[in-house]
C-alpha cells in the first residue's frame, strides 16, 4: 500500500532542492526505465502498474504496484506513464579537461525540454560530455530526463563557471551565432567545442572572447530564429563529419 506520505515525498523530488539533498531523481516511462534496468545505475524503487510488472518480471529492483491515479500524483509530467523509478544520482566526477572528441557547451539553456533534447542530440553524435553553466536547467529535472529519452545514461553533464572552463580549454571553440560563418564552409576539426547560447539572448557577452570561430546556419526563409536544440543538431551534423 502506497501511503500519502510516500506520494508526497516523491512529488518533492520534482524540486531541485530535494533532489540535491537526497541524491535521488525520478525516471518515467517504459523505454527510459527499460534502459535504466539494463544499466549499472542504482534503482532504489519502482512504482508501476500491475501490467507493467507482469510484463517485465524478473525485475532487478524493488517494485511497488500502483494505480495510474497514484502514478499521476507522483509524476512531474502532465500525463504520467505506466512506470516511475526512483534512482540514485551517480557520484560527482571531474569533467575531462580536453576529451578527444567534441564537447558541447551550454550557456544558460533554461528550458527543460531543450536541455533533454540536447542530451539526446549529444548522444546521437557520440558526445559523452556536456559542460553547462550553473544557470542551465538541471539534468535531473523530470522533464529533462523525459526529453532525453534515455540519453542521460550515456551523456554526463557538468555544471561549472563556463568562463573559467573555456579559458583552460586548449582546442578550437566554435560559437553558434546569427552572424557567424556559414556552417557549410567551416572545416571540421577534432577535438573542438561548440558553444550554444541561451534560447532568447544567445551567448553571454562574457563568453564571446573565448570563441575562436563563430558559426551560423544560413537562413533561406522568413523564420526569425531556430530552436536551440534544432540548431545544435544541424551544426553538429557538419562539425562532427569525418
Amino acid at each position: 500500500m502506497i501511503s500519502k506520505r510516500e506520494v508526497k515525498y516523491i512529488q518533492s523530488l520534482c524540486h531541485k532542492k530535494q533532489r540535491v539533498a537526497d541524491r535521488l531523481f525520478i525516471v518515467e516511462g517504459e523505454k527510459a526505465v527499460d534502459e535504466l534496468l539494463q544499466s549499472n545505475w542504482d534503482v532504489k524503487q519502482i512504482y508501476a502498474t500491475a501490467i507493467w510488472k507482469s510484463n517485465h518480471e524478473p525485475i532487478s529492483a524493488p517494485v511497488e504496484v500502483a494505480t495510474m491515479e497514484q502514478i499521476q500524483q507522483m509524476s512531474g509530467l502532465i500525463t504520467a506513464r505506466n512506470v516511475l523509478a526512483l534512482v540514485q544520482m551517480p557520484p560527482n566526477t571531474e569533467p575531462m579537461a580536453a576529451p578527444a572528441g567534441f564537447t558541447l557547451v551550454l550557456d544558460t539553456i533554461q528550458d527543460p525540454g531543450n536541455m533533454g533534447t540536447l542530451l539526446r542530440i549529444a548522444d546521437w553524435f557520440g558526445i559523452q560530455q556536456i559542460m553547462a553553466s550553473d544557470s542551465s536547467a538541471d539534468c535531473y529535472n523530470p522533464k529533462v530526463v523525459q526529453a532525453s529519452m534515455g540519453s542521460f545514461l550515456r551523456v554526463s553533464v557538468h555544471y561549472t563557471d563556463l568562463g573559467h572552463w573555456l579559458k583552460s580549454y586548449p582546442y578550437p571553440i566554435m560559437g553558434a551565432m546569427m552572424q557567424g560563418t556559414a556552417i557549410y564552409s567551416v572545416k571540421s576539426v577534432l577535438p573542438a567545442a561548440l558553444l550554444i547560447g541561451n534560447e532568447g539572448k544567445g551567448i553571454s557577452d562574457a563568453l564571446l572572447p573565448f570563441i575562436s570561430t563563430s558559426v551560423s546556419i544560413p537562413r533561406l526563409g522568413g523564420a526569425e530564429s531556430l530552436n536551440a536544440a534544432v540548431a545544435t543538431g544541424i551544426l553538429l551534423s557538419y562539425l562532427t563529419r569525418v
